[in-house]
């Protein structure tokens, strides 16, 4: 199942993908259902069940193309966002990075959260917003120490992220990645959340792809992760709980714009398209001179 977070009646409504190019809206197919993506999630398999019966046969009017649905985040408020940073080994090759012993973690806000078709703000006073497509964990159940055989137990989808990073101000403060991760409006998120059953195990392997006007700018697969989606649920639940709807994500493939030979950053214009997928489109700068990448269609491609 893919589930979204779409506005309707100017209110947000949870959004069923039905595989055609079309979305139900949940408010109008199952008015007295889930109010939201996180409730879907947190049911477990029986709610799941019966919001897919419910939409099996849409009613007049209660769906509406991909193409015109206003989006919001897939979980527009997640509590947590717990990021991992260096954790695909091709990359840190890439960087001539050691390999981590331990997982890197940082935190990225709510605020900075943009949905499909959302505008990407670029400062005013940096130059270096790069890329990153990422393999985003959704939590689906309130959980503490889960031990690693338990840890794709816990976890109720995936979905893709665009890690939006101002390089120059994430090595200001010598490592603290907080304020290069942290700019409003560069966390691409969604547009859906696949539950955990259409995927693999672990969401591995699953290929994944940026492209920027039309060149393969990363190209790598979630088999090349350092520490696997079990070890990081498993170790990031040792100090504190993890609730539905929270999530994790990984950062980031083999290849970014900051780390091309030239430097190849986000500029007015310029098409980013992702696999796995982000993309986002640069528009104009707007009147504060900044320039705002659209962050676009995202998915995550079922196995072959």
């Amino acid at each position: 199942m893919r589930l979204c977070t779409i506005m309707s009646g100017g209110k947000p409504a949870v959004g069923v993908k039905t595989g055609d190019g079309k979305i139900v809206d949940l408010s109008k197919q199952m008015p007295r259902g889930p109010k939201s993506v996180v409730e879907i999630l947190a049911g477990g398999k029986k709610v799941q069940a019966a919001v897919a019966k419910a939409c099996a046969k849409p009613k007049a009017g209660a769906t509406v193309s991909e193409k015109s649905a206003k989006y919001l985040p897939p979980i527009p408020n997640p509590g947590k966002i717990l990021c991992i940073g260096l954790n695909y080994r091709k990359h840190a090759e890439e960087t001539g990075s050691p390999i981590p012993g331990y997982p890197v973690v940082f935190c990225r806000f709510d605020n900075t959260l943009v949905p499909h078709n959302g505008k990407m703000p670029r400062p005013s006073h940096s130059d270096q917003l790069d890329w990153e497509a990422e393999l985003t964990i959704v939590i689906g159940k309130k959980c503490r120490n889960v031990a690693k055989e338990k840890a794709l137990g816990v976890i109720a989808g995936y979905a893709c992220f665009n890690d939006g990073s101002v390089r120059d101000w994430q090595r200001k403060s010598g490592g603290q990645f907080t304020l290069g991760k942290n700019f409003d409006g560069t966390g691409g998120f969604g547009p859906d959340i696949v539950t955990s059953d259409e995927l693999p195990p672990g969401a591995a392997p699953l290929r994944i792809m940026t492209r920027v006007n039309g060149e393969v700018m990363q190209d790598s697969n979630t088999d090349d992760l350092i520490f696997d989606v079990p070890t990081l649920v498993h170790e990031l639940q040792q100090g504190h709980d993890a609730r539905s709807g929270r999530h994790h994500h990984h950062r980031h493939a083999l290849g970014r714009g900051h780390g091309a030979q030239p430097a190849a950053l986000a500029e007015a214009g310029r098409r980013l398209r992702g696999r796995d997928r982000e993309d986002r489109r640069a528009a104009q700068p707007d009147r504060a001179g900044r320039v705002a990448p659209r962050f676009t269609s995202s998915h995550i491609p079922l196995p072959r």
